[in-house]
């Protein structure tokens, strides 16, 4: 049982920071940022949602906000945004799931084997959450890496060119807090399921036959009159 308490509050543990690394990462404005500090004044950030410029001096920053999602953007914004909420969304209800299954909590306390199913869950979406946040921020990162190499490659110097930023490294530690999250969810609570299932399963034959027992020793010790009685009240009912 300690055990048990032990991996599930390692995974909540995993799975509270990682949702929120992945939350403050898809809002966050630093996914791509200037790589030539040296010869600038001042810091460019691009995020998901807008664009920051801070001056390096004074520490003044100033935010444009992209057009509307309905408007057309790069097909690299444009899925990574998708994933992200995706992978946002999933964490979220995956941590929801596990907080409602943690033995601490006073949620169904009497179907032990239901809370752990209820990890189980909140593991494998854990699981799934990660898949879309590990994809989007490390296909982001990757892209912008590709594109300040070939700039580079070609000689093409355009005045400002981007590195992956802060943000971009959120969204990849928060994608694998959730695979670790999920992992000690699924792997090492299925271990207990089968012991519970045992526990659950002689206990109810225990109260089953306790039960049985009790019955056969009443029928026993029934009196003949009260039933004769009982028959001749039956009778006289009918008529």
């Amino acid at each position: 049982a300690g055990m048990r308490f032990f991996l599930q509050y390692v995974g909540c543990f995993f799975a509270f920071f990682s949702t929120g690394l992945l939350i403050v990462s898809t809002w966050t404005d630093c996914w791509m940022v200037n790589a030539d500090d040296s010869l600038e004044v001042s810091t460019k950030c691009r995020g998901l949602w807008w664009e920051c410029v801070t001056n390096v001096f004074d520490g003044i920053q100033t935010c444009d906000e992209y057009d509307s999602i309905f408007a057309e953007h790069p097909v690299k914004l444009v899925l990574t945004r998708a994933m992200m909420i995706t992978a946002d969304i999933l964490s979220g209800f995956g941590f929801l799931f596990l907080v409602l299954g943690l033995d601490c909590v006073k949620f169904l306390p009497d179907e032990p084997l239901i809370k752990l199913r209820i990890c189980l869950v909140s593991g494998v979406m854990l699981l799934i959450a990660g898949l879309p946040g590990i994809t989007g921020s490390v296909w982001y990162a990757v892209d912008v890496y590709v594109e300040r190499s070939s700039l580079v490659f070609h000689n093409v110097f355009l005045g400002i060119q981007y590195k992956f930023g802060w943000s971009c490294w959120l969204g990849m530690a928060g994608s694998l807090g959730c695979f670790l999250s999920g992992a000690l969810l699924t792997c090492c609570m299925y271990l207990f399921r089968e012991t519970s299932s045992g526990r659950l399963h002689s206990a109810y034959s225990l109260r089953k036959g306790y039960s049985s027992a009790g019955t056969i020793v009443t029928n026993v010790h029934l009196p003949s009159s009260q039933t004769a009685t009982a028959k001749m009240y039956a009778v006289d009912t009918r008529v």
